[in-house]
């Protein structure tokens, strides 16, 4: 289930999962807030947090997920992906070339940082080569 977060500004769309994610969730949760948030500015952040109580995500979900990834790459100023689960911290690391934007993880205690970081100045991490 993905459930949205209230107390952000108007840019950053703030998720919580449990249990277990579906197409379902995604389609009449997560892709409707995607889209009116889009409708009223060119970019959007993300603040994503999967507590203990997150399962997994069906087949269904993860293409959704890539999917909206996808469809509006340029659009994600930054993600903000908070959970202990490393199986998703690794997820993240290895897809985040998906997203135009910054991604960071963080772990659940460090939910504060997260939501200071998405809400506060998300600039691109700059690499350098020597």
């Amino acid at each position: 289930m993905i459930e949205i977060v209230e107390g952000f500004p108007q840019n950053v769309i703030a998720l919580r999962a449990s249990g277990e994610l579906t197409h379902e969730d995604y389609e009449k949760v997560l892709i409707p807030a995607v889209e009116a948030a889009l409708a009223h500015r060119d970019k959007v952040r993300i603040y994503y947090e999967l507590g203990p109580e997150f399962s997994r995500m069906k087949a269904g979900a993860a293409w959704d997920d890539l999917k909206l990834g996808l469809v509006h790459y340029s659009r994600w100023e930054g993600v903000a992906v908070v959970t202990d689960h490393d199986w998703i911290r690794h997820a993240v690391d290895a897809f985040r070339f998906l997203v135009a934007g910054e991604v960071k993880t963080f772990r659940m205690s460090e939910a504060r940082e997260a939501r200071d970081w998405i809400t506060g100045p998300v600039e691109r991490t700059k690499i350098r080569l020597s």
